[in-house]
């Protein structure tokens, strides 16, 4: 669905002009605030009987313009003097001054988005907004929780939840308040972080959710921002997050954590000893089906192999027919010049090399079994991890997802960890089995 705006862009200058020329004076006057008009999809309340709306996005998506005008449009009426759906909101934020700075005065703040007929005054001692028609607006900070225990409230806005410190006391103490009118509703903008308090709030029947990547809102950003965190973060475990606006769950006790996968962070690879392609066939096809996860890897073999370091250039995992993934891996090897492809036939017996010769009759190929399970499987690879002898090149930021809910017990993320299988594969092949075969010779006694 596009917005207002999305169709101005778009349409011919003919078509520009007779839309304009076909608007009344008044009409043109309050056009530019008439946020419906120029809002994107994900800035737009959802329909339904909801108790709270995170807005989550990567940073500048557009998340405080909607906060903002989520609150215009609870306590606005029909008139300036006249009543609207609210009359007690909190605005909550980690500090009074990012409140003050960010939702209040700020650029997409609620003064900035409020006509000057609408616009309502700001009382600095009392740290609240009043509107002509008696709608308030008080601000708190959430290293106070305690301030929110006396106060009710018919709405709220809270922003940036994710990175409180004392989320969990201030959004309780926040939900006690929140208890006038007939149906109490509450907004919260933010980027997603791996916090209990935000996943708890997601996983409630009455929370509704939109999102939006960066990029949704370049119109109003400048290319040069986007050129320069594209250039830093593109691909990579923190770009999914504050720039895709994407929620990543590390579990407790993952064999990977999120801090060390960005540590072994490389751009380019160097001149590799050899580089292989490690598949994990799905089980079944369709629509339902698993994905095939490919991964592409190749080792540095100088020294000895336990000075061998990895480098993990690409996930090349698809969901389709036998016939198409083993395209797929094929194709991965002809791209990085791949000596070997080693797929996991535990499932899918002989059937898997038979499909794979159906694509290539003489592509290089090993069969490799699992003896044990998925997560005692990966504990030796995570241990080369942790050891500095792995590195990621940009781009693996699913497949580091599925890392970061591995543990030694089994997989705690949604589905099959397809992505991780084949990277285990691949650095059994590559190092672990070549480092298993070696042996330090003893030194002679003089």
């Amino acid at each position: 669905m596009k917005s207002g705006a999305a169709w101005l862009a778009c349409a011919e200058p003919q078509e520009v002009d007779e839309f304009l020329g076909g608007l009344g004076e008044n009409a043109l006057m309050a056009l530019p605030w008439l946020f419906e008009f120029w809002a994107l999809p994900h800035q737009l309340p959802p329909e339904g009987d909801w108790k709270s709306w995170v807005i989550m996005g990567g940073r500048g998506a557009g998340k405080t313009r909607a906060g903002s005008e989520w609150v215009r449009r609870m306590v606005e009426g029909a008139t300036t003097a006249a009543p609207g759906r609210c009359s007690r909101v909190a605005l909550v934020g980690e500090t009074f001054d990012q409140v003050r700075e960010v939702m209040v005065m700020g650029e997409s703040g609620i003064l900035a988005c409020s006509p000057p007929d609408r616009r309502p005054v700001w009382e600095a001692g009392r740290r609240r907004l009043v509107w002509a028609n008696g709608a308030t607006a008080t601000c708190y900070s959430a290293h106070e929780p305690e301030a929110l225990r006396g106060p009710q409230f018919d709405a709220a806005w809270v922003d940036e939840l994710a990175k409180w410190k004392k989320a969990e006391d201030t959004w309780d103490m926040l939900q006690f308040a929140l208890r006038l009118g007939e149906h109490p509703q509450q907004v919260v903008t933010t980027t997603p972080k791996n916090v209990g308090v935000l996943k708890r709030i997601l996983g409630n029947a009455s929370t509704v959710v939109t999102h939006a990547p960066t990029e949704a809102n370049r119109a109003y950003l400048a290319e040069s921002f986007l050129a320069e965190v594209q250039a830093r973060y593109g691909g990579t475990r923190t770009g999914r997050q504050e720039l895709e606006g994407v929620l990543l769950e590390d579990v407790e006790g993952a064999l990977w954590t999120s801090s060390a996968l960005e540590a072994c962070r490389v751009e380019v690879a160097p001149r590799l000893s050899r580089v292989v392609v490690a598949v994990d066939p799905a089980v079944t096809s369709g629509r339902g089906s698993d994905e095939c996860g490919i991964v592409v890897a190749g080792v540095v073999a100088e020294g000895e192999p336990k000075d061998w370091v990895a480098y993990v250039l690409e996930d090349a995992t698809v969901k389709g027919s036998p016939v198409e993934w083993a395209r797929a891996a094929i194709a991965a090897m002809d791209r990085h010049g791949a000596e070997r492809l080693v797929a996991e036939v535990n499932q899918g017996g002989d059937l898997v090399e038979s499909v794979i010769r159906q694509v290539d009759p003489l592509v290089p190929f090993r069969a490799l079994r699992a003896g044990r399970g998925k997560g005692l499987r990966a504990e030796p690879v995570a241990a080369l991890y942790e050891q500095g002898r792995v590195r990621h090149l940009r781009g693996l930021g699913a497949l580091e997802d599925q890392m970061c809910q591995m543990t030694v017990g089994g997989f705690e993320g949604r589905g099959s960890p397809d992505r991780l299988d084949a990277l285990v594969w691949a650095l059994h092949e590559l190092v672990i089995e070549p480092g298993a075969g070696w042996r330090r010779p003893r030194m002679r006694q003089l």
